[in-house]
């Protein structure tokens, strides 16, 4: 089976204020297994997938299932900023197991950044899809009154506003110590702490962003996550330019290969009530007799090409 999947109206179009170049292909499987040690019913599994965006094009080129499994369906999530796999499985007897494997070819280009900045402006009005990258939300607490007085003592007198913007960057970079930690934390914890791993430093670049007026976004990435920030050139057009907070210095560029999961921090996903940071893979059933064994699957199958 080969199917691509095209570029939707709510991605990017090619803009020629950045470029995208040395592109490569990496086969990427996602699925899930179930085990039900008793009887359950009414199984329904989710996971992110790739999606088209500017920087990587999608083919699904393999859809592996059991007999156990009725459907995989594909849905668009988050205003168009997350693919879910569904997949339904009716019903599972003692002893029973399910699963559901897809296989994605994902061509995925380096960013690089533009050669001219500095007409580069923020929005004075932000397209409506670009607003809601300007508020608060789970994690990104730009309201913060240190988040906001300190995006006003970053800024400097007399740089532009790319300029105040890698002001914001080299902030951040500069004085919160890289930390891994296991749990998703957020920009006010990593001001308060002074340390964070991707997920902390990309949290706070865009929460001090967002308070500056500068429209920002969180986005995923399998073991990693990096930001994106919005503004206007002369002609009153956007563009996303991305940066890499945490790792080696990359302002208004990405050099990555792994695919996109999800760009936006505030996601609302069918069935949660409270708007979400990250989409994590979840499965819920309607009922059981025993807990089930299950495992996703999210891994890279080997690259296809070098750039």
């Amino acid at each position: 089976m080969l199917l691509t999947l095209s570029p939707v109206a709510f991605a990017q179009p090619n803009s020629p204020r950045i470029g995208f170049s040395h592109p490569r292909t990496e086969r990427w499987v996602v699925g899930v297994e179930v085990q039900s040690p008793g009887r359950a019913a009414g199984i329904n599994a989710t996971a992110s997938v790739p999606m088209p965006w500017p920087e990587q094009k999608v083919k699904i080129v393999e859809t592996r299932k059991s007999a156990h499994v009725s459907a995989i369906r594909y849905r668009t999530i988050g205003g168009g900023t997350v693919r879910q796999m569904v997949i339904l499985i009716p019903q599972l007897n003692p002893g029973e197991t399910a699963h559901a494997m897809v296989t994605f070819d994902v061509t995925r280009s380096v960013t690089t950044a533009p050669t001219r900045t500095a007409d580069l402006v923020i929005p004075a009005e932000s397209p409506a899809a670009v607003r809601r990258f300007l508020t608060a939300s789970p994690g990104i607490e730009s309201g913060d009154p240190r988040i906001k007085q300190l995006a006003q003592e970053i800024q400097k007198p007399g740089l532009n506003d790319w300029q105040q913007t890698e002001a914001i960057y080299d902030w951040v970079r500069k004085n919160i110590t890289y930390q891994f930690d296991e749990q998703l934390q957020g920009a006010r914890a990593a001001l308060e702490s002074g340390k964070g791993d991707c997920e902390e430093l990309t949290s706070l670049f865009v929460a001090l962003c967002r308070a500056r007026g500068i429209p920002a976004r969180s986005v995923w990435i399998p073991g990693h996550c990096y930001p994106e920030f919005y503004l206007h050139d002369a002609a009153g057009q956007g563009h996303w330019f991305p940066c890499q907070a945490a790792g080696s210095r990359a302002f208004g560029s990405m050099p990555e290969y792994r695919p996109v999961l999800q760009k936006g921090d505030r996601i609302r996903v069918p069935g949660i009530s409270q708007p979400q940071r990250y989409v994590y893979d979840r499965l819920k059933a309607t009922s059981v007799t025993a807990p089930l064994n299950v495992k996703f699957t999210r891994q890279k199958v080997k690259p296809l090409d070098n750039p």
